[in-house]
């Protein structure tokens, strides 16, 4: 029995011909330029592709090799899974071998050339790189973040990420109920954090150069990928296995905050990117608010003004 390819039910492309093929790839990605590696070798490309926001899902095929040079991403980062075969992948001065247990990540500002062998097909995580900054910067990353090139896919934390990758790929394939304008941002945040936590170097530790302790870090990293849910300290507190008030006394000692402030000012963050980023014709600021846990306006409007130095309905009118 044959089985399907992939999110065959957003399929844009299933032909021999290399140049429909680039210039459907060009429509999702970037400019490229596609050569068969193996003329003898019978191309038969398969693509599909869909969107969660700022996070798209892709599932790419040539059926034979070929050679890939795209321009610099600038806009976006990639994250090229091989489901089966291997590339070879050189980027920024680097040079890898990507398999099932290792996936590229190319520096979006870098030339890239790739080399993809006989039967290699591969899931492609497109993510908006000004997201994936913006979400790096609730995790501590001041300075931003450069990925490394390869990302080895067997640690508990990629494998996680791997999971909630499944979760959409299967959800596209059938009722596509993720793909709400409700749900939209939690799906985004899910996948970027997830990726930053498993591939990302580690974030800078406290100002005070006392290093975080794993458990203090591991519940800041689930306040910031939790925010918009009707999260508790309690709830925080249990997941990590520490008591309310260890887990209080944590984050004054090595984050000079508390997990409610905490919480508050990665909901006031995300409130105000969501603002940033909506129609003012079909979006209310009550509602944004309150998809982010703030159920007074007033008191959310006035911790706005203090933090960004303007009204959450100006920032909507932008």
């Amino acid at each position: 029995m044959q089985v399907s390819a992939p999110l065959a039910a957003h399929r844009q492309v299933d032909s021999p011909d290399l140049d429909e093929a680039r210039e459907r790839v060009t429509e999702v990605f970037c400019p490229h330029d596609l050569r068969p590696e193996d003329r003898s070798g019978e191309h038969r490309v398969c693509f599909s592709s869909v969107n969660f926001g700022a996070v798209g899902l892709n599932y790419l095929s040539y059926g034979a090799p070929v050679r890939i040079s795209p321009e610099p991403f600038e806009s976006f980062v990639l994250v090229q899974i091989p489901l089966a075969g291997r590339a070879r992948v050189r980027s920024g001065g680097e040079e890898i071998v990507s398999d099932p247990t290792t996936a590229s990540v190319p520096d979006p500002d870098a030339p890239v050339d790739m080399s993809w062998g006989d039967g290699n097909a591969q899931l492609i995580v497109r993510m908006d790189r000004t997201a994936l900054e913006r979400q790096a910067a609730l995790l501590g990353y001041v300075q931003g973040v450069r990925l490394p090139l390869a990302m080895d896919l067997t640690t508990p934390a990629a494998r996680s990420w791997r999971q909630t990758l499944d979760l959409l790929r299967t959800d596209a394939e059938h009722d596509g109920r993720l793909d709400h304008p409700t749900l939209r941002p939690q799906v985004e945040q899910m996948v970027l954090s997830g990726l930053l936590l498993a591939h990302a170097p580690a974030a800078p530790e406290a100002s005070s150069g006392t290093p975080v302790p794993r458990l203090i870090r591991k519940a800041d990293d689930l306040i910031v990928a939790h925010a918009r849910e009707p999260l508790t300290v309690e709830d925080v507190a249990e997941c990590v296995g520490l008591s309310v008030r260890a887990l209080q006394e944590g984050f004054r000692r090595h984050l000079d905050t508390t997990p409610t402030e905490r919480l508050r000012q990665v909901r006031l963050a995300g409130a105000h990117a969501e603002l940033e980023a909506a129609d003012p014709a079909t979006t209310s600021v009550s509602a944004v608010a309150s998809d982010w846990g703030f159920t007074h306006l007033g008191r959310f409007s006035i911790a706005h003004r203090q933090r960004y130095g303007c009204s959450p309905s100006e920032v909507l009118r932008m």
